[in-house]
């Protein structure tokens, strides 16, 4: 993965590609001060929760920006997050994700909404990198207020 990124960095550069650059620099910057903060090379699925956590922090930045109404920092954000979300992984689908929550809920047996916690704990593995956690987040609280 982060072979992938180095290659795509110097690509921008022959290229020219502003946007592509600053992207895969910032990305390239996260992964190395997690790096260091780790004191190790990062595995593929790390690289993968970095870039996640880039592309959440973007989604962030385009709610507090649609408040002020900055439409040109909007769309400078949304292609960021385009460029970022072609080193993720495929996305499950609602319903892929729906069928792992039944089979949580099956194995857990949860008998209140406080139940919340045990199924996070045992879905967020499974999904993590794979899924959007607030939607994999807002099913299962769906589900558990209809028990």
């Amino acid at each position: 993965m982060k072979e992938k990124i180095l290659i795509d960095l110097k690509n921008a550069m022959k290229n020219q590609n502003k946007d592509l650059l600053n992207v895969v620099r910032m990305v390239k910057g996260a992964i190395q001060l997690e790096e260091i903060n780790k004191k190790r090379e990062l595995t593929d699925e790390e690289v993968v929760a970095v870039i996640s956590k880039q592309i959440k922090t973007r989604k962030e930045t385009i709610v507090d920006l649609e408040k002020s109404n900055r439409t040109d920092l909007i769309k400078q954000a949304e292609k960021e997050i385009s460029i970022l979300e072609k080193y993720m992984p495929a996305m499950m689908n609602e319903d892929e994700i729906i069928k792992i929550i039944e089979e949580i809920f099956a194995e857990v047996k949860p008998t209140s909404v406080q139940d919340t916690g045990k199924i996070m704990g045992k879905i967020s593995p499974l999904l993590k990198g794979k899924a959007d956690m607030s939607l994999v987040n807002k099913l299962v609280k769906e589900k558990l207020n209809n028990l």
